[in-house]
């Protein structure tokens, strides 16, 4: 039975040629006769998914989606064109109103106005783009702090792009060489376009030792180090790979989480762009210890680079025969997919990840159900972000204990923290964990702009700022945690004293009402109301204590109502600062509350 009619509107040669390259042919048979979308939960897994490459194939190859264009989508996919309608507008990277080009205009830039580049002379880099005839689009981070002010190109019939001079940027980490490294050996070191240069220095080692192990033993390797998620949960991995492995009777999934846009952010990208064959061989150990047949990677739309090499990376371990019927010759079959995203931060929420993936909105899912029962398609399935699957290697390679011999008894291991700011090196560092905060800032020293610390923001927009005082806390799950803060995906930003916090926190505001899917009122309206209460902070100079108050009664009830982790966490780093007395420190005009409404 039919349940919604397809428009008029007819799609082009060139979106049809577009479609045709993301997805592949039409797989869908369309009745000429009657122009019905047809019902049935088939389409949740044999067409649906494919919804966002799709629409990422029509963007770029006209600058936005017109209505034959997504119409002709939903005719081969089988989706009803309101549910369609409603997947490209939830995303930053999709346009759905036609805008005026020039003939000589191939992208768009999006340069980034979040913390790092804001106070990193972001406008300035507008301005001269502008200033050249570019099409600017202010977009939240990019993930490329280290080399503020970022900027990324989305093209327009031609591939998407990140500048080649920032490029070169990111061909070097700070500690490259250091023999101590583990999860960035390869950083700077190996050819991350060649499989040969990544098995000549060691790659691929590891995923033979956990065939021979076998999937038990593997699991019990991960659980017994200690690996917790990298992602800002510290979910223990060792308990989310056997509560997989135990399921049976349905297809399982392991998936890769790379939608990396937590603000101050890149440590998945370096890996991504730098070890590429790294990811794919632990994604491929962690199929293999669960028994998933199936491997995702979703990765954010704003990462070109790190797409290509990633894409170059399965062609040649499928090639290898690393990936297929018998993955490694392990009697296996395991094969893996990528899928990018389109600008949204929610997506980075993991069941929001999978309503993504399956072609809706990025809209997170009450729990329980768990993903490990309930995940991709509603089947079993295992999440990592990067940094987390590639620790599964020297585990694997070296023993749980040799694992435990770094870091502390309850953050055994090293941290990869990303290091941005008021910092003369800004980059990616590998540390034990239990090194200090203070020691971080030293490797990334010293200090710019004024030269005084005032703040040092801990994990992100997500986290929470802590001030000098801090700079003896060792960065560990434990210690962050007693200290009230957080590492998170392991940021660490910092501020010196001549820098207005208070455009800093409501920038902060802006990007977790923009971000909110709007799914849960808490959310929705708390979000809107704390942006609400900086912007008249940044307009007074001070807040009202029962304003003041209200900040705080609205932290409470996101943190208590939302359904998900960005309203429990979206006002944390505001009322983190305003603790710190940061506002009233950056605008200099007296006590930061007044009497009155």
């Amino acid at each position: 039975m039919a349940d919604l009619f397809f428009g008029d509107d007819v799609a082009d040669d060139i979106e049809i040629a577009a479609v045709a390259t993301a997805i592949g042919a039409p797989t869908a048979v369309v009745h000429e006769t009657e122009r019905l979308v047809y019902g049935g939960t088939h389409r949740r897994h044999d067409h649906r998914h494919l919804l966002l490459p799709a629409l990422h194939g029509l963007q770029n190859a006209k600058g936005w989606i017109s209505p034959g264009g997504l119409n002709h989508v939903c005719e081969v996919l089988q989706v009803p064109p309101a549910e369609a309608y409603g997947v490209a507008t939830f995303y930053e990277m999709f346009r759905l109103d036609e805008p005026e080009h020039r003939a000589d205009v191939t992208h768009v830039a999006h340069v980034c106005v979040d913390a790092a580049c804001q106070i990193a002379a972001n406008e300035e880099l507008i301005a001269e783009l502008e200033a050249n005839g570019e099409h600017v689009h202010r977009s939240p981070c990019l993930g490329q702090c280290e080399r503020a002010p970022a900027q990324f190109r989305q093209g327009i019939g031609g591939p998407d792009s990140v500048p080649a001079d920032t490029v070169e940027v990111a061909r070097q980490i700070p500690q490259q060489g250091d023999p101590s490294l583990r999860l960035l050996r390869n950083v700077g070191v190996v050819d991350p376009t060649s499989l040969d240069a990544y098995r000549a220095n060691g790659g691929y080692q590891a995923l033979a030792k956990a065939i021979e192990m076998g999937p038990a033993e593997v699991c019990t390797a991960v659980a017994d180090s200690g690996l917790s998620g990298r992602g800002g949960a510290a979910f223990p991995t060792g308990v989310k790979w056997r509560a997989v492995a135990a399921e049976q009777g349905r297809p399982k999934h392991v998936v890769a989480n790379c939608d990396e846009s937590e603000p101050g952010t890149f440590k998945d990208r370096i890996v991504m762009e730098h070890d590429p064959f790294a990811v794919i061989e632990s994604l491929t150990l962690a199929g293999l210890a669960t028994g998933a047949e199936n491997g995702w990677i979703y990765i954010r739309g704003e990462y070109p680079l790190a797409t290509a090499r990633l894409e170059n990376a399965v062609i040649q371990a499928r090639e290898a025969g690393l990936l297929g019927a018998d993955a490694a010759e392990s009697g296996h079959r395991f094969d893996i997919e990528i899928r990018r995203g389109a600008g949204a931060y929610i997506c980075g929420e993991e069941t929001a990840l999978f309503a993504s993936l399956e072609g809706f909105r990025g809209e997170p899912r009450s729990k329980p159900p768990f993903p490990t029962t309930h995940g991709l398609f509603r089947e079993p399935t295992a999440i990592n972000n990067p940094e987390t699957l590639i620790n599964t290697l020297d585990i694997v390679l070296h023993g749980a204990e040799d694992y435990r011999s770094r870091g502390t008894e309850r953050s055994p291991g090293t941290k990869l923290l990303c290091v941005s700011g008021r910092v003369s090196e800004p980059g990616l560092y590998e540390v034990e964990f239990g090194t200090t905060l203070g020691q971080v800032l030293d490797l990334a020293g010293p200090l710019t702009g004024s030269g005084t610390l005032a703040a040092v923001l801990m994990g992100g927009a997500a986290g929470s700022f802590v001030g000098p005082d801090a700079l003896d806390m060792p960065l560990t799950l434990e210690d962050t945690r007693e200290r009230g803060t957080t590492l998170g995906s392991g940021v660490v930003m910092a501020f010196t004293d001549e820098i207005d916090m208070t455009d800093v926190l409501v920038r902060i505001a802006e990007f977790f009402k923009n971000e909110s899917c709007g799914q849960c009122v808490p959310c929705r309206v708390g979000t809107v109301r704390q942006h609400e209460t900086m912007v008249q902070f940044q307009t007074k100079g001070s807040l009202s204590p029962q304003r003041r108050s209200l900040v705080d009664d609205i932290a409470e009830v996101m943190v208590d109502a939302s359904i998900c982790g960005l309203g429990h966490t979206a006002a944390s780093a505001i009322n983190s600062a305003m603790d710190l007395g940061l506002l009233s420190k950056s605008n200099g005009e007296g006590p930061q509350f007044r009497e009155g409404s």
